[in-house]
């Protein structure tokens, strides 16, 4: 198997792999000699995935033995961050035309490209997390750890706590994921990314066949048939313990990953990772459709957003996209205040994410002296910068026909019935504003319906309506499909507990983000 990147992956009597003919079909594009790059390295099938080459020099730096060097090591970092950042501007044409079909990170525009979606953090952490991947003897081509329990929301400090196995929901956590959540008190979501989904759960319920509800019982075809078939596509096994540490793991097929970040049919994944996640393993073809996620909610958040904003407005605005329809939202089942906690708490990580693909597009632009500052991008303390987009209305219109198709599709929709366009017109309009036909690719430039869209009143209006429709049905459908996979008691379990952040966060109080000092 190709994408057998683990170094335990055979049991005792695995089963076989798909036949050729069981296997997906690559997406339909068209023949291209894919480009390559003079300076990447090259990497073997079995060889797990690629770190950037910003997060290895970092975890190679050591910590200095005296004030002096620590001061030197940390204004290096800062340097080299900047640097790295510089160095990952993005070629003109880049999301044109994307082939995602690419197997090999050489076969991206450059060998900096999307370096930016590997969030820095502590590396003693980021090496627990990792660990906890090679406990699956499956194969796990894309993965990533999210949520509360790797990345700060909350408001309030605790430094100081130590691990209590009394409250904590981890049993035996390593210190590094003590010392990372102060006290170890949250539990770790993380998402993987697998080439043939009923392979993978094969192999997985030889191995962890408690890690999964009644439905065990059915084999590996009917979970995976539930998988694929129902909600957004994902499996998700809560409440497992790997390492001594608490987690909740999704499965998703690649497919299905990289469909919902470059089309946005269902925001599921696609919106999570709108928010900082830290990728344990890297794959070519995810990292490339998530570059074009991200640029998308930059577009969808400015199509939202007045001539003036500040930077925390932005991605306040970015990360609201993945709550709106959300049932949990409706149902008191998430903190209210959770995406201000997420941007305030988060701020440098979003930066990091988001700069470079800012930096890209000719419409904004930072109108803040503290944004030439060294460092500002790493430093928590710089404030909340000004900005300014372009609302000149054939740009916008560009933005409009630069959305992700089943995206952009819905607001086509919603515009239709608001101008009243015939059914065949309307139909005739879509054909034209397809990226391809069978013969070519047609560059994403707004027409004439674009243009006129972008001028509307209500357009942020129009597109948060889009959001929701496309983030209701997939959310409601994948929290019912959970009684199934998780089982009734975790699943009852998990929205209680929701509840109980819920009830939290309105009445928490509210203090300074804490800062660990110790970073990649």
């Amino acid at each position: 198997m190709a994408d057998r990147c683990t170094p335990n992956s055979s049991t005792s009597e695995p089963p076989p792999p798909p036949p050729p003919s069981q296997q997906p079909p690559p997406l339909p594009r068209a023949e291209r000699t894919p480009q390559s790059s003079a300076q990447a390295q090259s990497q073997s099938p079995t060889q797990k995935a690629e770190e950037p080459a910003s997060e290895k020099q970092a975890s190679a730096q050591k910590p200095a033995t005296t004030q002096q060097a620590q001061n030197s090591s940390e204004t290096s970092k800062k340097a080299q961050f900047t640097t790295n950042t510089e160095n990952i501007s993005l070629p003109p044409g880049w999301e044109d035309d994307p082939d995602y079909n690419i197997t090999r990170f050489e076969q991206l525009p450059h060998r900096m490209f999307g370096t930016n979606q590997h969030i820095r953090i502590n590396e003693d952490f980021k090496r627990a997390l990792q660990q906890m991947l090679w406990q699956f003897r499956a194969p796990i081509r894309y993965g990533f750890a999210y949520g509360s329990g790797v990345f700060s929301q909350s408001t309030v400090s605790t430094t100081g706590s130590s691990y209590n196995p009394a409250t904590s929901p981890h049993p035996n956590p390593p210190e590094a994921i003590v010392k990372w959540q102060q006290g170890g008190g949250k539990m770790i979501d993380m998402i993987y990314g697998v080439s043939y989904t009923q392979h993978w759960h094969s192999l997985n319920l030889h191995q962890h066949r408690d890690h999964y509800s009644g439905l065990r019982h059915l084999g590996s075809a009917v979970v995976s048939r539930v998988q694929d078939s129902w909600g957004a596509g994902v499996y998700f096994n809560p409440y497992i313990t790997i390492n001594g540490t608490l987690i909740k793991y999704g499965v998703v097929n690649l497919d299905t990953l990289a469909r919902d970040l470059s089309t946005w049919d269902t925001l599921y994944l696609a919106g999570r990772l709108h928010k900082p996640v830290k990728i344990l393993r890297d794959d070519p073809r995810v990292r490339l459709a998530n570059q074009i996620n991200l640029i998308s909610a930059v577009r969808v958040a400015l199509l939202m957003l007045p001539e003036q904003f500040t930077e925390k407005e932005l991605y306040t605005a970015i990360a609201s996209i993945s709550y709106m329809g959300d049932p949990r939202m409706t149902f008191w089942a998430e903190n209210p205040h959770k995406v201000k906690n997420i941007v305030e708490n988060q701020l440098p990580s979003f930066r990091q994410l988001y700069h470079p693909l800012i930096e890209d597009l000719p419409n904004v632009a930072y109108v803040d002296p503290r944004c030439k500052q060294d460092g500002w991008i790493t430093d928590d303390t710089s404030g909340d910068c000004k900005m300014r987009q372009d609302m000149d209305p054939i740009k916008r219109g560009n933005m409009v026909r630069r959305l992700p198709t089943a995206f952009r599709e819905k607001v086509y929709f919603l515009y239709q019935k608001k101008f009243s366009i015939p059914g065949k017109e309307f139909v005739r309009m879509l054909e034209a504003s397809k990226d391809e036909d069978e013969s070519s690719f047609k560059k994403r430039q707004g027409g004439e319906f674009d243009r006129r869209i972008a001028q509307e009143d209500d357009l942020r209006e129009m597109v948060r309506r889009a959001i929701r429709q496309t983030v209701s049905w997939p959310s409601t459908s994948q929290s019912i499909k959970s009684f199934l996979t998780a089982g009734v008691g975790r699943s009852w379990r998990y929205f209680s507990e929701k509840r109980q952040k819920n009830r939290a966060g309105s009445t928490a109080p509210k203090a300074k983000p804490v800062k660990d000092s110790k970073e990649e």
